[in-house]
């Protein structure tokens, strides 16, 4: 049989890029590193003597001094919420959830925080006690009251997600819930209290859920949803005995995710009125054959358009490559970033400052953390002159591959903890295989900070940036957000079966600016916009909006740290619609919000693209 063009195509670009990466010494070691690892990794991760040679040098030591700090603070400032408070019967829906998202749903300015609750098993029956409720907590200048029944979101269901956005741009955040059944979404009623309004908009979905992820995808001006969707899980009391084969490893089929088939996913288009039409199969990212955990809309082709990236469980990831025209390529082969692998949690960022965004994506035991550095700044062509998007896996070289071979990681982002210019990383690791002394509990794990310092890349650091932190979890939600404003950033996690954490950054931190943007011409929040600082010895760019924490949500304000500089520094936007904006502020450690403006000079609508430098 002649082979295909695609393969003949293909095989030029593998054999073009292999000659380049040849002359990495990263690639020659992880050949190493590769040859000399055991035929059954899960079986060398569960033994706890070490593996002498490559393997051994490869895991980084965590370093004697930190600058990283942090106190967990969660009971003080108000945020008190067990997540899941029943007992677990095995079954795979009840093992997966939940998230938390922070977002500002009051337009004070302060991100206030949504934790989601799995009711209870479901096994009993709905409404049965005990009943584990959504709690939306607001912030008052760093400490949080409970909203409870007053908002209308302190709800019962068997969550597993949640997601802010502006919908209709109003000016005030509205709130996506995901499920294990039905999906909800609330509109803001500008008053403290929300509304159901999920049949209206047309954005029901009651297969099993898990993320949510909001973006102007077609650059149409309002935001549109996307949605991951699990596996279709059947109940059936016969199968409570019954074992099954996951990596080799015999555990119950009823938490074996390799047991149920896929769902595919839905995109949500928005069409500006308040309704929305599910075109995920039409546009090209339904993923019928992908177990998805995690997405991530961002630019990965620097070309304007957002692109989208779908974390998979037990199943080969998605890469999506937008064609500015409401559809999307599928490129994950040639991408070399569609692993097939348990993956469960997305960090997006520019980690190399080199102006690509690149990624981490958390996986489960033995598989080891990727860390898909992005080629596309090195400008590689195929023979039509057309750029070709790829990605490199350098997790050995950022030393995240060993120390995660153990782990289950699960929520996951890149922020800069101490304001040095360099972003660090932070995972949520929890276990999905049963305690052997006690079926009805999950195995914990330690939750990973790491401080990055370049060019060395990542050092684990928890136990001394956070006593707190040595003792294990359940983890599996997380987020990070300046809560109380003091310009270092902060995380809350939200562990399996056991109560919310959140951790103060107490850290010695260098200089920092935050930038807050409010489109008028687009959607709302400015979702999507690439802002760039430069400011003496640093010049970094971030995207808005564009990490994917399994299950949760990131502040949507974009955080710079400068180290030592005292400025000046200027910053720039390239506004989702194109236009681009540069300011010069007067100070550092200040909030700056930008704005897009739309007036009308003479009674003649136009479009003016300034900004207004106005600090908090």
């Amino acid at each position: 049989m002649a082979s295909s063009p695609w393969r003949n195509k293909r095989t030029r670009l593998v054999i073009r890029w292999v000659c380049v990466l040849l002359v990495s010494t990263a690639v020659v070691g992880a050949i190493g590193f590769f040859a000399l690892r055991p035929k059954d990794p899960y079986a060398a991760m569960l033994v706890d003597k070490q593996v002498e040679g490559l393997t051994n040098r490869l895991v980084r030591e965590a370093p004697s001094k930190t600058t990283l700090r942090f106190a967990e603070e969660a009971s003080v400032r108000g945020l008190q919420f067990r997540h899941f408070p029943d007992r677990r019967a095995s079954l795979l829906p009840e093992d997966m959830g939940s998230g938390l998202a922070w977002g500002d749903y009051d337009g004070d300015g302060a991100p206030d925080l949504y934790a989601v609750n799995f009711q209870h098993s479901i096994l009993r029956r709905p409404g049965d006690a005990p009943a584990g409720r959504c709690q939306l907590f607001r912030n008052l200048g760093g400490r949080f009251i409970p909203v409870g029944e007053a908002g209308r979101v302190a709800i019962s269901l068997y969550g597993m997600g949640a997601a802010w956005a502006d919908l209709d741009n109003d000016g005030f955040n509205d709130l996506y819930v995901t499920a294990y059944g039905d999906n909800r979404l609330f509109l803001n009623n500008l008053d403290g209290t929300f509304t159901d309004i999920t049949t209206e908009a047309g954005v029901n979905d009651t297969r099993f859920s898990s993320s949510a992820v909001w973006a102007d995808y077609d650059r149409d001006g309002d935001l549109d949803l996307y949605v991951c969707n699990y596996v279709e899980f059947r109940y059936s009391p016969q199968d409570l005995g019954r074992t099954a084969s996951q990596y080799g490893e015999e555990i119950p089929f009823t938490i074996n995710p390799s047991v149920y088939p896929p769902q595919p996913n839905a995109l949500f288009r928005n069409d500006g009125s308040g309704r929305f039409e599910e075109v995920a199969a039409q546009a090209g990212v339904d993923n019928p054959q992908g177990k998805s955990l995690a997405a991530a809309w961002f630019d990965f082709d620097n070309d304007g358009w957002l692109d989208l990236y779908v974390a998979n469980d037990i199943s080969a990831n998605a890469v999506y490559r937008n064609r500015g025209d409401g559809s999307f390529e599928d490129i994950g082969a040639i991408s070399l970033a569609a692993d097939y692998r348990g993956a469960m949690g997305l960090a997006v960022g520019d980690l190399d400052n080199d102006f690509d965004l690149d990624m981490v994506v958390t996986h489960w035991l033995a598989q080891e953390n990727a860390c898909f550095i992005n080629m596309v700044s090195k400008g590689f062509q195929d023979e039509t002159g057309k750029l070709v998007v790829f990605f490199m896996d350098q997790s050995d070289r950022y030393g995240i591959d060993q120390v995660s071979i153990r782990m289950v990681g699960w929520a996951t982002s890149f922020a800069d903890f101490d304001n040095d210019g360099d972003l660090d990383l932070w995972v949520v690791n929890g276990d999905t295989l049963q305690d052997p002394s006690s079926p009805h509990l999950l195995r914990r794990q330690h939750l990973h900070l790491f401080e990055h310092r370049p060019p060395e890349g990542f050092f684990p650091v928890t136990d001394s940036a956070c006593p707190a932190l040595r003792e294990p979890f359940v983890g599996r939600g997380g987020a990070h957000a300046d809560f109380d404003g003091d310009g270092r950033v902060d995380l809350a996690v939200l562990p399996h079966g056991e109560t919310l954490k959140l951790l103060h950054n107490t850290s010695q931190a260098g200089s920092w600016l935050r930038v807050r943007l409010l489109d008028e011409i687009g959607n709302r929040s400015g979702i999507g916009a690439r802002i760039v600082v430069r400011c003496g010895d640093h010049e970094q760019m971030r995207q808005l909006g564009c990490q994917g924490p399994y299950l949760s949500q990131n502040e949507q304000v974009v955080h710079f740290g400068l180290g030592k500089s005292n400025g000046p520094a200027i910053v720039e936007v390239v506004w989702p619609d194109g236009a681009k904006t540069a300011v010069e502020p007067q100070d550092l450690n200040k909030t700056l919000l930008l704005r897009h403006l739309l007036s009308t000079p003479g009674g003649a609508a136009e479009r003016r693209s300034t900004a207004s430098p106005d600090q908090d």
